[in-house]
């Protein structure tokens, strides 16, 4: 099977004079030159083509940047302005990259390879409502009077001030919508920001940061270093950054843990990987299920953190549900991100692509048996069959790892007991994500209070709001983004007590 691209897809005006720019670090306000010789190619993972060259930031890049976020803090308009005043600069925002959303669709199918219609709905849209949902917040980041049990009278009060400069740290299958996940939250907070997309993935994020200046959000208050471990451990040590909020696999998550401790004990919220369960009761409708384990581990080409790459089936139900997601894994039009009919893109890399098929070659050799898929597919991008695994054990190393691609493992199960599903379930390094396919309600919460995740789905993988909290438990992270919860991340409560 060999996937036929385009020699190049057509650009709208807009994107094509981006591309056409020479692209810098974004810092104070504007667009400068990296201090250091280095660059990054970016490629259109589709067509494996260079689509744009950008400078690689260096340590003295982040110093420069961290300096105008302090000074955007603690002297800068941003933090005192009144509250709606803050919520009207952060809707215009909204309001700019809503009508700036085909550039941004075209700019993020070329750089990450998914569906353009995915792109636009779901990373644009999504990003979209996102800052509206936190334009609302500003008003409403209240303190609370507190009684006192102290003898005599007093007047004891909260309030909830800024952490102050935060650098935001996000990966390449969301450049876009994981930056917004933590852009609007800060700003809604009064924070200044220092943000870093990941090398692969940094043209989204320039355009973000020159649509906020327009928007009126302060110089210096949201500032762009691109580049690699050097620019991301740089911000983790940095004594002038107050916090770090990053997005990514387990491994960097832990040495950015380490080097925050070490530097200033700044804050730190993470949000890791996953080997997030579906599960299916003898109950289960499959008409409903057979879809949601197709999305659960497909979308995104399985390059999404709470992919559900392990499926476990009641015996009664197995063979059904394994024909049934081999059939809709094999009936996947996998393509390139700007053909309408694409259902599936490609893998981001090359070399990501052959850590995928060499887990999967890897899992064969160790007795899986492959269902549907197991094998690259040609073409100039790097795109990998939708594959389908059985005769697993618990043990198995791709049932424990993960893999970030469209692989699915299924494991079965005989025992009507929630309990012993669960411990199945939970039996992970991970907890981010789960999901519970069943008939009955009651069945579903009990199973839901059983396992060990940050989000539970029921007849359904992965249901995502911009007020539904999301995180994990164990090595999937610390702290929680969207919603409410993530103002814990970053307020500070400042109690003031007076006798009277």
């Amino acid at each position: 099977m060999t996937i036929q691209t385009p020699a190049a897809p057509r650009l709208g005006a807009a994107t094509q004079s981006f591309l056409s720019r020479s692209l810098g670090l974004f810092i104070d306000g504007r667009m400068v030159a990296s201090d250091g010789p280095g660059t990054t190619v970016v490629r259109d993972p589709g067509r494996g083509v260079q689509v744009a060259e950008v400078p690689q930031g260096t340590a003295r890049d982040v110093d420069r940047a961290v300096a105008a976020a302090r000074a955007a803090f603690e002297t800068g308009p941003w933090r005192k302005m009144k509250p709606n005043e803050r919520t009207k600069v952060i809707w215009k925002f909204a309001d700019l990259l809503e009508a700036h959303a085909e550039t941004f669709t075209e700019l993020e199918t070329l750089n990450i390879g998914l569906p353009m219609g995915a792109i636009r709905m779901a990373h644009v849209g999504g990003s979209v409502d996102m800052l509206r949902y936190y334009a609302g917040w500003p008003t409403k980041l209240t303190g609370k009077t507190v009684p006192v049990s102290a003898p005599g009278e007093w007047h004891a009060y909260t309030l909830r001030d800024p952490i102050g400069v935060v650098a935001q740290i996000v990966p390449w299958n969301g450049p876009l919508m994981m930056a917004i996940w933590k852009i609007a939250p800060a700003l809604a907070a009064g924070c200044t920001i220092v943000l870093k997309p990941a090398e692969q993935t940094p043209l989204t994020a320039l355009l973000l940061a020159e649509l906020a200046l327009e928007a009126g959000i302060p110089q210096g208050v949201f500032n762009v270093v691109l580049g690699g471990a050097e620019v991301g451990s740089a911000l983790a040590l940095h004594p002038d950054v107050d916090k770090i909020a990053f997005t990514g696999s387990t491994g960097v998550g832990r040495a950015i843990a380490t080097a925050a401790a070490q530097s200033n004990l700044k804050r730190v919220t993470l949000e890791l990987g996953g080997k997030s369960p579906m599960i299916v009761l003898p109950d289960a409708d499959l008409d409903i299920a057979l879809p949601a384990l197709s999305a659960g581990i497909f979308s995104g080409a399985g390059q999404i953190c709470t992919a559900g790459s392990r499926l476990y089936v009641h015996d009664s139900m197995f063979d059904r549900v394994v024909e049934g997601v081999a059939g809709a894994a094999s009936a996947l039009k996998v393509g390139y991100g700007f053909d309408p009919a694409t259902q599936m893109g490609p893998l981001i890399t090359a070399a990501h692509r052959d850590r995928v098929a060499g887990m999967t070659e890897s899992a064969i050799r160790e007795g899986a048996s492959v269902v549907t898929g197991g094998e690259q597919i040609g073409g100039d991008g790097f795109f990998y069959r939708p594959t389908v695994l059985a005769d697993l054990m618990q043990g198995s190393t791709i049932a424990r790892e993960e893999v970030f691609g469209p692989v699915l493992s299924v494991l079965r199960f005989s025992d009507d007991d929630l309990d012993a599903v669960a411990r199945q379930a939970n039996d992970s390094a991970y907890g981010l994500a789960a999901s519970v396919f069943t008939r009955n309600i009651s069945l579903a919460h009990k199973m839901a209070a059983r396992l060990r995740a940050g989000t539970i789905g029921i007849n359904r993988h992965f249901v995502g709001d911009s007020a539904l909290p999301f995180g994990g438990f164990r090595q999937s992270g610390w702290g929680r983004e969207k919603g409410e919860d993530v103002f814990n991340a970053y307020l500070e409560t400042k109690t003031v007590a007076a006798p009277l």
